[in-house]
């Protein structure tokens, strides 16, 4: 055994106390950093897959990012003018010139467009009345762009093509009629336009804003329901390549002027929450591990006070300013490798435990228990970064022994 080693594992075991509870500040930050890493990753994680999964990459809709200026200000963009009284023109929504979008979508490498006309509706069963948006589709382009026909429980996607004044509806939408497959639903629209609708299928997507509030018909049905025939406000795309919708979606509002949004801009408020929890779970992480830094500290410091004479000896027999810092920094390296594997034993223990936990939750997504992300990488960050911190504690103090003169420590000064 190398002797700066020897020496280094002497100086912690007469220090046993401190040293254990350095340790166990080393084991509950890695541990705890894999446990929370491993909760909080699987579900931004499984968040982002069912976004990317169910809903389309890229949506255009039939509004304008910025209001069209009043045709004053543009004629006379220098002058000072005040415009009162004026009210908004009663325009038909829909996207103008709609065929000369899909036609240049189609033509798209890698890019898979549907047309859609999705407007509010209320749906009545019984005594029961729910408010939803109904999406007229077209099937055969519909799967192109979502996973909607793989998220059906019951019925098929074609059944809209065969069924008369058919609906699909999410499986919050049922439970909160009490309707099945088969029955028969009221539906009415804005424009007072009433349509028995059956019911052909139910899906169930695991995003509780679809499953609670969407409806999905024949895109000619939707148009009829709304009174707005061969008109459609929605466009949506699906990438073969998702990397490239926020290029994508840029170059078609620019060339298109409608609003368009890809995934990560319509999702932008949900994936700020992501970037809060992580700055919280590295904020709490980091103070366990620096409480834990200043208990190794606190040890090392003590032992080179301690030590003192010690150190004066083994400068006289000739050991360098390195040597004495080595041995103290490689205390350190061992308290934050020993605290490391222990931690990993705790993170291991949590993620297990959390996975055991059953319940119903219901938020952004819906899920019978945490959502864990296993990886090896938690461990070697939570390691790495741990080991690093506990051999920068150990390592402060260590510069101010290798600089002891041993003449000074003699003579008591």
């Amino acid at each position: 055994m190398p002797l700066e080693l020897a020496i280094a594992l002497s100086h912690l075991m007469r220090r046993r106390r401190q040293t254990a509870i350095s340790v166990l500040g080393v084991m509950l930050g890695v541990g705890f950093f894999i446990g929370i890493a491993s909760m909080m990753q699987g579900f931004q994680n499984y968040f982002v897959e069912k976004v990317i999964d169910v809903q389309p990459h890229i949506v255009m809709k039939d509004e304008f990012r910025v209001p069209a200026r009043q045709p004053v200000f543009r004629d006379h963009p220098d002058a000072a003018i005040e415009l009162n009284g004026l009210k908004p023109r009663d325009e038909v929504r829909g996207i103008r010139g709609s065929r000369a979008v899909l036609a240049h979508a189609r033509h798209m490498q890698g890019v898979h467009v549907a047309p859609t006309f999705a407007g509010q509706a209320l749906l009545r069963y019984g005594s029961k009345d729910v408010s939803v948006t109904v999406n007229g589709i077209e099937p055969a382009s519909e799967r192109r762009v979502t996973n909607l026909e793989k998220d059906l429980t019951q019925g098929a996607l074609d059944d809209l093509y065969t069924t008369s004044n058919g609906i699909i509806l999410g499986i919050g939408v049922a439970d909160k009629l009490g309707a099945a497959m088969g029955d028969t639903l009221t539906v009415v629209s804005p424009q007072n336009v009433i349509l028995k609708m059956k019911v052909t299928g139910i899906f169930s997507s695991g995003i509780t804003t679809m499953d609670n509030f969407e409806t999905y018909v024949l895109l000619k049905k939707a148009q009829i329901l709304h009174n707005r025939p061969n008109v459609i406000n929605r466009i949506r795309f699906r990438l073969d390549d998702i990397e490239r919708a926020g290029a994508i979606a840029r170059g078609l509002e620019s060339r298109f002027g409608y609003r368009t949004e890809s995934w990560e801009e319509a999702s932008r408020n949900v994936l700020g929450i992501f970037v809060i929890q992580n700055g919280i779970m590295y904020s709490t992480v980091s103070a366990i591990l620096i409480v834990a830094c200043f208990g190794i500290f606190n040890v090392i410091s003590t032992v080179i006070y301690e030590k003192s004479r010690d150190i004066a000896i083994l400068k006289s027999m000739g050991f360098a300013e390195g040597d004495i810092m080595r041995v103290f920094v490689i205390e350190g390296v061992i308290a934050g490798m020993i605290g490391s594997v222990l931690g990993w034993a705790l993170g291991y223990g949590i993620v297990e435990f959390l996975a055991s936990i059953r319940f119903n939750i219901e938020g952004f997504v819906r899920s019978e228990g945490f959502i864990l992300y296993r990886t090896a990488w938690h461990y070697v960050i939570g390691a790495a970064v741990a080991t690093a911190s506990a051999t920068f504690a150990a390592w402060l103090p260590a510069r101010r022994a290798a600089r002891l003169n041993p003449v000074d420590i003699v003579r008591g000064l």
